[in-house]
């Protein structure tokens, strides 16, 4: 089981963040709890699955295995959210994901998916920013970028 200490009470507990192509290859993929790598693939596999399944008149979350999975589609694109339990928001959650894309928009000029694959360090850095131990701790944009644009400044990124 998963019998992880609770965060301070409106705290987020995402568990995990995946980012996936129309082909269902998984392009980014940050857990905040611990799962065996072939309990990963097989969560990835299925909910990748399910979404990739659903119409765009099906509402953009569902619930699988104890938890609740928020996804967003921007062009080639599903961003994809775990959450645990019922007691999460999903429009708060849809809100972190256009956050989250629209801070890697500012970032890259447009992000695609490209962009993921060959920047994936960078990428995962911007979402560490946003998110620590799966709390959301920052959606303004300007301070999330800033220690990303001083790296890239330093040549350290």
């Amino acid at each position: 089981g998963r019998a992880a200490a609770r965060p301070a009470l409106g705290a987020m507990t995402l568990r995990f963040v995946l980012m996936v192509n129309k082909q269902g290859q998984t392009r980014l993929a940050q857990y905040y709890e611990r799962l065996p790598m072939d309990e990963r693939c097989a969560l990835e596999a299925e909910v990748i699955r399910k979404c990739l399944a659903r119409t765009e008149t099906q509402c953009s979350f569902f619930e699988y295995r104890g938890y609740k999975v928020v996804y967003r589609r921007y062009a080639s694109l599903f961003f994809i959210v775990g959450v645990e339990g019922d007691d999460e928001n999903e429009l708060s959650i849809l809100e972190f994901i256009h956050a989250l894309v629209e801070t890697l928009d500012r970032y890259f000029e447009n992000v695609c998916e490209l962009d993921i694959m060959f920047n994936l360090e960078k990428a995962h850095f911007i979402l560490d920013e946003m998110v620590m131990n799966g709390c959301i701790i920052e959606t303004n944009k300007n301070n999330i970028l800033s220690p990303v644009m001083l790296l890239d400044k330093t040549g350290s990124l």
